[in-house]
């Protein structure tokens, strides 16, 4: 019996940012050489004035620390000035592999896979983990609003029950999440204190273009939004096992609530509510990247590690 061929995905191959990032993770100079290359382009811009006019200084140190200068404000910088690795003692080859390894694991990573990884702390690799989740976020500049057909649910995100209580949902300490999906596009999500019309109803209008058609299914919570979307607003009764009738169905927004848990129950276990929003943030630029090869998506995810450096507070957010 002849072997079976194993067959690369040949997109892998034409990603020239794999050989790159495996490159810069195993030395310091590759690595800034690399995050310059994707931040700059060739052409450092001072993150402290928004001056192009700067020069890289020259000197032992200033060297091995990768210092530029600019004419217009005088401050010195470095590539990692205004970006998730600000004030980060860890290496930019440390850095580079965690955004490979976040970039590509279809399930998430843990800290503590992370930490074995990249050889170090777990404390160190959970502050990775949570400002790159940080950056994956939709800043003020979010993407266009859900069109066409949009499937909306909740669900519930908690512990596992103990002594024998399995009961679910209201009533209960875990925590609500809403969703609507867009069929064959993106997801947005929202942590929502309690499952009602007026929290539910707001994250539906501010994330559903008024021309979609609404797809959910009997829970209360969605009623009186038919006159606000053109295309209505449809359902479907789990309570008599109904799950699609003709095109009215919410089994993408489902499906993507059960990727999120297999991957919170899988692959982390435990996830406080103040980090709650964080987790999905990861969750929401898997699916919303799911089409790009893996060395986009760690593209993409570099170049969102640029903008304002994150303290404790921003990283955290606001628990629901």
């Amino acid at each position: 019996m002849s072997k079976r061929r194993y067959i690369q995905n040949p997109a892998l191959k034409k990603s020239p940012i794999i050989a790159d990032i495996a490159a810069a993770s195993a030395d310091e100079a590759a690595a800034r050489a690399f995050i310059e290359k994707w931040r700059w382009d060739g052409e450092p811009v001072c993150p402290h004035c928004g001056d192009v006019d700067t020069y890289r200084m020259t000197g032992e140190v200033a060297e091995r620390r990768g210092l530029h200068r600019c004419h217009g404000c005088k401050k010195q910088f470095t590539v990692r000035v205004g970006t998730i690795f600000e004030d980060s003692a860890l290496p930019l080859s440390k850095w580079c592999r965690a955004i490979w390894e976040a970039s590509k694991a279809k399930n998430g990573v843990s800290a503590l896979e992370l930490a074995r990884t990249l050889q170090i702390t777990h404390k160190s690799a959970l502050f990775m983990l949570n400002r790159l989740r940080w950056a994956m976020a939709e800043g003020p500049e979010r993407p266009a609003k859900l069109k066409g057909n949009v499937e909306c649910d909740e669900t519930y995100i908690g512990g596992k029950p103990k002594g024998g209580n399995n009961k679910r949902g209201r009533g209960t300490k875990k925590q609500p999440v809403a969703a609507c999906v867009q069929r064959s596009g993106n997801v947005r999500t929202r942590i929502i204190p309690v499952v009602n019309s007026a929290n539910v109803q707001a994250h539906v209008r501010d994330c559903v273009c008024q021309s979609a058609t609404l797809h959910a299914d009997k829970e209360h919570a969605y009623k009186r939004l038919s006159d606000h979307f053109a295309g209505g607003h449809h359902t479907v009764d789990h309570g008599r096992r109904e799950y699609a009738c003709d095109t009215v169905t919410t089994n993408s927004v489902e499906g993507f609530f059960s990727r999120v848990k297999r991957s919170l129950n899988g692959t982390y276990h435990a996830v406080s509510r103040e980090h709650l929003h964080r987790y999905m943030s990861q969750f929401e630029f898997a699916h919303n990247t799911r089409e790009l090869t893996d060395g986009d998506r760690a593209a993409l995810l570099l170049q969102k590690t640029s903008g304002k450096r994150p303290t404790y507070r921003e990283v955290k957010g606001d628990a629901a």
